[in-house]
């Protein structure tokens, strides 16, 4: 077994507090947004023996093809989507003809893969996922009454559905949107608001992103897409193509082994608005979809999207199990404890004791490793070709 170190990232939108105290640390008052727990080239984790000697996880899993992270947003991510497996490979061949350095402001493609992927709450979590159903967007915008979205309700009447939908997106993004005509529609969102009256809180989240973007298209469009709130415990899945713009609090992430990303607003990076209308354009209509756990053991969830090179493993464990639970069975694991302390135990009587937001790798050698102590652990992993994969419940 291996202990880890992993990287952070200093995003604007990450919490300065969140991260840091999960892996008991003390805030500095910088952001830190995620936590890289894998082979990715742009953040890979380093392997440490239990004599102290390191290198890179790599060189004992090769490139591993999911990693797992810890996220936590203070404000609203970008507005963005996930390219798919033959858009990674095109528009990464296309970067590095071009000679576009891989750590480029502009760089769309940092590889050529694609990334569907699973949320699991820590805390209260929440996003803007997908498009809502064009009925309940015209629902929404009726009430609002500005030119704007009087605009956009008359073209989606006469043009309806998901592609409809996507060529209003096209329109916004394209279109000389003013910080006025924004602030107009922000404006009758609080207004309603105040009035009690809040359609699936598209208003209420109109305002609230409009705090940190007030001149950014992204808050019109966030009126079309769907808000979820996970609980702690609770997990989502998001396929490639998904227009997605996390709002708001603590998870883990686990996922194709990429960091591709399609921006289009609600951000200071680099935005590929084409980009990410030719993702949705030509992906149609992913998969969202809350993620029901398999139960492998009485202590132990497993969610685990089909299809996908991912699944997590969560397992409870307390002094009730003296002889320890069992780890999920797998070739390769990434292990992260999210809660109180445990002990990981292998075959060979080699033992680390991990405390909340440490992490340990488990290679072939580990797969009879079982969990003893008081806490939670989760456990990133490659589910075997004939995997039990979890009930899958649509949202839209």
């Amino acid at each position: 077994m291996y202990r880890l170190r992993n990287g952070v990232q200093n995003y604007s939108w990450g919490s300065p507090e969140a991260i840091p105290r999960f892996l008991g640390e003390r805030p500095d008052g910088t952001p830190v947004a995620e936590v890289w727990i894998g082979t990715h080239a742009l953040q890979p984790s380093t392997a440490v023996d239990a004599a102290g000697d390191a290198k890179p996880l790599s060189d004992l899993t090769g490139d591993l093809p999911f990693m797992l992270k810890v996220l936590a947003a203070d404000q609203p991510l970008s507005l963005q989507v996930h390219p798919s497996k033959s858009q990674a490979e095109d528009g990464y061949a296309e970067e590095e003809r071009a000679g576009i350095p891989l750590d480029a402001p502009n760089r769309v493609y940092k590889d050529d893969n694609h990334k569907p992927e699973m949320v699991y709450a820590l805390t209260t979590f929440d996003s803007l996922i997908g498009f809502r159903p064009t009925v309940e967007i015209l629902r929404v915008l009726a009430p609002l009454e500005t030119p704007l979205t009087q605009k956009l309700a008359e073209d989606l009447r006469a043009d309806p559905g998901f592609a409809g939908i996507v060529r209003r997106v096209e329109w916004l993004l394209s279109s000389e949107v003013s910080p006025a005509q924004i602030g107009e529609v922000v404006g009758a969102c609080r207004a309603l608001g105040k009035m009690g009256m809040d359609i699936k809180r598209a208003y209420s989240t109109a305002v609230e992103i409009a705090e940190y973007y007030p001149e950014d298209v992204g808050v019109v469009i966030s009126l079309m897409l769907n808000r979820m709130t996970l609980q702690p415990g609770e997990a989502a899945y998001l396929g490639a193509g998904i227009i997605h713009a996390h709002l708001k609090g603590l998870c883990l992430e686990v996922m194709a082994s990429s960091d591709n990303v399609l921006r289009a607003g609600l951000t200071k990076k680099h935005v590929d608005p084409t980009g990410l209308v030719t993702c949705l354009g030509t992906t149609g209509m992913a998969r969202i979809a809350r993620v029901n756990p398999e139960f492998a053991l009485a202590e132990t969830e497993v969610f685990s999207p089909a299809d996908v090179e991912f699944a997590l493993a969560v397992t409870q464990v307390s002094h009730a199990d003296p002889e320890g639970v069992a780890v999920v069975d797998a070739k390769q694991s990434l292990l992260i404890c999210t809660g109180g302390e445990v002990e990981v135990r292998n075959a060979a009587g080699e033992q680390v004791r991990l405390g909340r937001g440490e992490s340990v790798f488990l290679g072939p050698e580990d797969r009879a490793c079982v969990i003893v102590g008081l806490g939670e652990v989760a456990q990133a992993f490659e589910p075997a070709r004939r995997a039990v994969h979890s009930r899958l419940v649509d949202v839209v």
